[in-house]
């Protein structure tokens, strides 16, 4: 006979109560959450009503709040009408926080006006990693990647789509008037005052799409946005593809691939981020100096200036933006600078000497080229012009470092993709795939700050374990 393991009665009453901690294992997640939370100066960090009112109806304390979003994030719950719900079901959400089930528009609220301090809450754990020993490696890797925002493709403009949309409603436009001269040779029908209704429509999005077009072009970056007004239209890797949204970087500890600082921008191109993510980072190590990786996308004259002046050892691979080499001809690596004659050698064995300096966007670039050109015989492989010219920057020993640096250490980019390109694959799939719940570019870094914390926590918890991570939290 089979037997089967079979439940209680649904109606069966119990002489003692259960107890909610009973159902809390001594290694449950929301134990450190707890622990954490409890630990933290929330009135320093900047939340409002940390202090209760003497009068008027008594608030939720702030850290109810801010345990349940993190909670939430955790476990891939970030709506707040979904948290109302955990809130009210989930055993550990009410061991969390004491059974009480705030509504969505209270726990909405927290994350809209507590955006400033859910941030500095980010900061602090990874301040706490910093003293428990997991940040001691001076060396980051860098990325960047694109997040939806809440505004469909339909209700971005830019000036090619505002032009296409013309051309389109004006051939509609065109093709009604066509079939109205037609149809006025025949008795009025039900049919042609239809066609009439659609004309009058094509008319009235025409000067709708005037009206969006004139704020577009106000506008500095000649976007616009109608649902999420600070996000903006950005090409992704895939060819042909995009995404309306925004750009998030990160800077990865290499050892334990913790996110050491982030931050959400609405500039769809990585050339001007690498800088002031890469002294974040440095800042927040606490290190006199750091060594960072980045891909091609962030390389940047100016701001590999600006990290080595900083005490910062940036090491990326260079892009191939001239076609000089597709074509079959030397490029400019071919050319050796001797620093101490001042002059470049090239292929052939020539001198290229100075000749000249002119500043160029910024830039003092100095001229080089040799009158030996017309009579050599690697010309036809070199250039079509009269002479070859070679361009160095007055800074060009410190590019020249940069790729020192990759040829000396060519695993560097794996090193690069290992640490920096899995963080972003966890909080896309956390996020499931989907846009940022919230408008506008503060309130989306606020999301991001929650989607870090939560993605730190797991490390750590994973790296530690819960128990000495909470011992860690109350020493």
């Amino acid at each position: 006979m089979r037997r089967f393991v079979e439940g209680i009665d649904r109606g069966q009453a119990t002489l003692f109560p259960e107890c909610l901690a009973d159902w809390i294992d001594e290694n449950n997640p929301v134990r450190v959450i707890d622990a954490f939370v409890d630990k933290l100066d929330l009135s320093r960090l900047g939340f409002e009503g940390v202090a209760p009112e003497a009068t008027g109806r008594p608030s939720y304390h702030p850290a109810v709040l801010l345990k349940l979003y993190i909670y939430g994030y955790l476990h891939r719950v970030q709506s707040s009408r979904r948290l109302e719900r955990e809130a009210g079901r989930n055993v550990e959400v009410m061991w969390l926080t004491g059974r009480l089930t705030p509504d969505h528009k209270t726990i909405a609220d927290f994350r809209k006006d507590s955006g400033g301090a859910i941030k500095q809450v980010c900061v602090q754990f990874v301040e706490l990693c910093r003293l428990m020993g997991l940040l001691t490696t001076a060396s980051i890797a860098i990325d960047g990647s694109k997040f939806n925002a809440v505004n469909p493709r339909d209700k971005k403009f830019t000036s090619g789509k505002v032009e296409r949309r013309r051309a389109q409603l004006e051939k509609s436009v065109a093709r009604y008037l066509a079939q109205l001269d037609t149809a006025e040779l025949h008795e009025p029908s039900e049919e042609l005052a239809a066609k009439t209704a659609h004309l009058k429509e094509k008319l009235v999005k025409l000067e709708r799409l005037a009206a969006l077009e004139r704020l577009m072009l106000a506008s500095p970056d000649q976007q616009i946005s109608l649902t999420d007004p600070d996000s903006r239209s950005m090409a992704t890797s895939g060819r042909g593809s995009g995404v309306v949204g925004y750009n998030v970087q990160i800077a990865v500890d290499t050892e334990h691939h913790l996110i050491v600082t982030h931050e959400v921008t609405n500039d769809g191109s990585d050339r001007a981020q690498l800088a002031n993510i890469a002294c974040r980072a440095k800042e927040v190590l606490g290190v006199d100096e750091l060594e960072a990786v980045a891909d091609r996308g962030y390389y940047s004259s100016e701001e590999i200036l600006a990290c080595r002046e900083a005490g910062i050892a940036v090491t990326l691979p260079k892009p191939m933006t001239s076609g000089i080499e597709a074509r079959g001809r030397f490029g400019k690596q071919d050319f050796v600078y001797l620093s101490d004659e001042d002059v470049y050698r090239c292929p052939a064995g020539e001198k290229l000497k100075y000749h000249y300096t002119n500043e160029e966007h910024g830039q003092k670039l100095r001229r080089y080229w040799t009158n030996a050109c017309r009579d050599c015989v690697l010309k036809p492989r070199c250039t079509t012009g009269k002479e070859r010219r070679i361009t160095r920057w007055e800074h060009e020993h410190v590019l020249e470092a940069v790729q020192k640096r990759l040829d000396q250490n060519p695993q560097a980019m794996r090193l690069r993709r290992e640490t920096a390109e899995h963080p972003f694959g966890t909080l896309k799939m956390r996020m499931g795939a989907t846009h940022f719940l919230m408008k506008r570019l503060p309130k989306v870094a606020t999301e991001m700050a929650l989607h870090v914390l939560a993605y730190n926590l797991t490390r750590v918890m994973n790296i530690m374990g819960p128990q000495p991570l909470m011992a860690a939290i109350r020493a």
